[in-house]
């Protein structure tokens, strides 16, 4: 990622840790959709903490933009693909799809900007990223900036029940939930994939 290093590390760090919390959700889920989700989850945490890494510290061209591309397209079209009624709800996938995507967008923007109008040389201008469609990117943009809203709207009610459980003696989520399974982390963890993913658009 081309831009401050700062914000490239509070990305990398802030999708670090979902993408671990994700993989501990996992571990904590059984067998079926809940843990197909937070594995495709993950994946994508991990994804966008590799490439929010400043360039100056590790730039991926030229193996990494096809590597992430041909990765992330995998997990679009497996998130795209039918599954059993009850297996995952469609608005999950269906999200799951348009971050994979937006994951390969970024990849082939970067792929483009390593052989596009730079005199094939390979450089860039100083703090931005390779480019990209302005269009598209627009789209994608206003696409991830209503679901952080939307995420947000939905993780209220949630941390207000959770501190009135705290004082009533009761945790959030069903009884008997671990900490890697209470709702509000969810909704949390996916609030935060949002908002990195919205910024590392912003950089395009």
């Amino acid at each position: 990622m081309h831009g401050p290093p700062l914000i490239g590390w509070l990305l990398v760090a802030l999708c670090a840790a979902t993408g671990g919390y994700c993989l501990l959700q996992m571990r904590g889920e059984p067998p079926g959709p809940g843990r197909r989700i937070a594995g495709a989850e993950a994946l994508m945490g991990w994804g966008m903490a590799v490439m929010a890494v400043p360039s100056a510290v590790l730039d991926p061209r030229p193996w990494g933009p096809p590597a992430f591309a041909a990765v992330f397209a995998v997990a679009a079209v497996r998130a795209l693909l039918p599954v059993p009624r009850g297996m995952g709800l469609p608005g999950h996938r269906l999200h799951h799809a348009v971050g994979a995507l937006a994951m390969v967008y970024m990849a082939l923007a970067m792929m483009v900007g390593t052989t596009g109008s730079h005199h094939h040389t390979g450089s860039m201008t100083p703090g931005r990223m390779a480019g990209g469609v302005p269009l598209l990117t627009g789209v994608l943009l206003v696409y991830f900036a209503v679901y952080v809203v939307r995420s947000g709207l939905r993780l209220v009610p949630m941390t207000d029940g959770a501190v009135d459980g705290a004082v009533d003696g009761v945790g959030a989520g069903p009884p008997g939930a671990g900490w890697s399974r209470r709702p509000e982390l969810r909704h949390a963890c996916r609030l935060s994939m949002g908002i990195g993913m919205f910024a590392m658009l912003l950089a395009l």
